[in-house]
């Protein structure tokens, strides 16, 4: 009964705190919505010389093997690279073999190798000069130590590995918020990978930190079901805020190879991933190609 009367206070009430929230929040997402981004210029020459550098890629006839082809990022890269036929070899390199229709249907080569024992499947990845790293897992699946062991222990050893097969381009799918000093265990153990990669040195080294993925995964993933559905409205409004259509990630790391650089560190952000994903247009604020 108490609540009754004061209904007339706390209705009022409360749709005011929504609504200051909802402005505050949408005064965020439109900040990083329009916000540049430090890739920008980069992007934009690289898609000058979209058509160019495509070409001259296919000339060169590189080989690329991929990691973590089974995950929802690495399925959409298999079957990206499937369909471009820009590498003379692809191969796919795993813990076990797995049946073509599990990966659309590619059937690249596949070579089967035990992570926890990788120097002794070294060969795994000799003259292969490219490589696409997708390897991950979440401490809701393998533990927190599980975790560790699959995207630092695994990610690591394959860089090694490669690095010592001479690969000279190593592309690893990373995450938005990574930080080395984090006081979250994934985003720290996210940041601290990326910075174990960069040690290696690389002729190229290319980490890409998407945002929330917005996929139908086939495994069951509950808390990333609700945050995908919750996502859905902001990343309508403001797509490249937030969240990464798993084709854009895909697309943005072929497109990323396929162009000449001088770097041998690139670090593209969630914005960044959507303008590369795009260059084979012209990018939003670059200048249209003739």
């Amino acid at each position: 009964m108490v609540l009754w009367f004061r209904c007339n206070e706390i209705i009022p009430g409360t749709s005011l705190g929504i609504l200051f929230i909802a402005v505050i929040l949408g005064i965020y997402f439109l900040q990083l919505e329009f916000s540049g981004f430090p890739a920008k210029d980069r992007i934009c020459r690289m898609a000058s010389n979209y058509t160019e550098n495509l070409e001259q890629f296919k000339e060169e006839k590189h080989k690329a093997f991929v990691v973590g082809y089974t995950g929802e990022v690495g399925k959409e890269l298999v079957k990206q690279l499937a369909n471009s036929n820009l590498y003379e070899k692809v191969v796919l390199i795993g813990r076990r073999e797995v049946p073509p229709e599990k990966i659309h249907g590619v059937e690249f080569e596949q070579r089967v190798v035990d992570f926890e024992k990788l120097d002794e499947h070294a060969d795994a990845f000799s003259d292969l000069d490219v490589g696409y790293c997708c390897l991950g897992t979440t401490k809701g699946k393998a533990g927190a130590d599980g975790f560790v062991k699959v995207d630092f222990d695994y990610v690591l050893s394959v860089g090694q590995t490669a690095k010592s097969k001479g690969c000279k381009h190593f592309s690893l799918v990373s995450s938005q918020g990574a930080n080395k000093d984090s006081a979250i265990l994934y985003t720290r153990i996210k940041g601290q990978i990326e910075e174990a990669l960069k040690n290696l040195q690389f002729n190229r080294l290319s980490v890409f930190r998407p945002g929330v993925i917005m996929c139908e995964r086939e495994e069951s993933r509950p808390v990333e079901a609700v945050a995908r559905t919750l996502l859905k409205p902001i990343a309508f409004f403001f797509p490249t805020a937030m969240t990464t259509p798993v084709g854009y990630v895909a697309t943005s790391m072929i497109n990323n190879a396929l162009s000449k650089t001088e770097k041998t560190y690139e670090l593209y952000e969630n914005k960044a991933i959507h303008e590369l994903a795009k260059m084979a247009e012209a990018p939003k604020g670059c200048k249209s190609k003739k």
